[in-house]
């Protein structure tokens, strides 16, 4: 069973550090002028409660969630 474990164990680790990863990607990721902007504009009153009660990032990636459950912007970033 020790013998096991202790095989089983960095991989397991390894795999556990590479989904936290993707995890934080995101978190990590600063959120430009237009972004804010456009939270702004379009941020729903749940999403400006959370703005004021825990701070830009928090209500950031709540908005993006809501952003990408709906399929996007209608105007997509000019490149």
């Amino acid at each position: 069973m020790v013998a096991l474990s202790v095989i089983l164990f960095p991989p397991l680790l390894i795999a556990f550090l590479l989904v936290m990863e993707r995890v934080e990607e995101p978190l990590r990721r600063p959120a430009g002028p237009r972004e804010v902007s456009e939270f702004l504009d379009t941020a729903t009153p749940g999403e400006v409660d959370t703005l004021a009660s825990s701070g830009l990032r928090r209500a950031l990636s709540r908005w993006r969630r809501r952003r990408h459950k709906t399929g996007g912007t209608a105007n997509p970033p000019m490149v």
